[in-house]
């Protein structure tokens, strides 16, 4: 149902997820980023708990591989399931369940893994693949966006198109970036769209907010006027 693509900046430390599919809101329940600890991307019939339980796990010191083993050992409908597990030193991991609608199938590669199910064919996620390694050098959320647009291009979900989602954590606890289209014809153009306006101003004003080490933040009134209404 679904195409995706997990993965660690080893420049920035940033870690992400990339999402599309043919159902609404694919950004409430798929991308489970951390900061500090890695990112997993949970489809096919979702289990949010494998996205939840995985960052717990992650967090505690296991790797990607071994988080994805016991997430699957411990899931009663690991058949239907699918996800990434992309850890904190770029370690990653994929699973997909035997009775996923095919096409399903995954790949993995230093610092990123991409899944996807229900696809018009391999291409899709070979494509995400070769797009993500191509573009090293560009910003990490960029790369995850062109994976993404290229998985798109190949075919993406052969029952349509819906929502999308991109979802980066930096170093705080909240997201440097959570860009939804929970529904629209064409989901990764539009969220190329808003990337690009995100890219106007907004990506300044995030770095304005308040942080663990700037706890009142730095905010540049002049900067943000453009935001404001006269």
């Amino acid at each position: 149902m679904t195409f995706s693509i997990a993965a660690r900046c080893p420049e920035t430390g940033m870690v992400g997820v990339a999402v599309s599919t043919a159902l609404l809101c694919v950004g409430q329940l798929c991308p489970f980023p951390r900061a500090g600890v890695g990112a997993i991307s949970t489809q096919s019939f979702v289990n949010p708990y494998l996205g939840l339980h995985g960052l717990d796990y992650l967090a505690s010191g296991m790797d990607a591989v071994a988080v994805r083993d016991r997430l699957a050992a411990d899931d009663e409908g690991r058949a239907l399931r699918q996800f990434t597990v992309v850890d904190r030193n770029g370690g990653s991991a994929a699973y997909s369940g035997v009775e996923c609608v095919p096409w399903f199938g995954h790949l993995t590669g230093d610092g990123y893994a991409v899944a996807g199910n229900m696809l018009t064919g391999e291409d899709v996620v070979a494509a995400m693949a070769r797009t993500y390694e191509a573009t090293a050098g560009q910003s990490f959320p960029e790369r995850l966006v062109l994976a993404l647009e290229a998985g798109q291009a190949a075919g993406g979900d052969k029952r349509g198109r819906q929502s999308a989602a991109l979802k980066v954590m930096e170093t705080e606890d909240y997201p440097l970036i959570d860009i939804r289209v929970d529904d629209d014809p064409d989901p990764v153009v539009e969220l190329r769209r808003i990337w690009g306006l995100y890219n106007q101003g907004f990506n300044d004003v995030m770095r304005m907010m308040p942080t663990k080490t700037h706890p009142a933040g730095t905010f540049d009134l002049e900067a943000i006027r453009t935001f404001l209404p006269d």
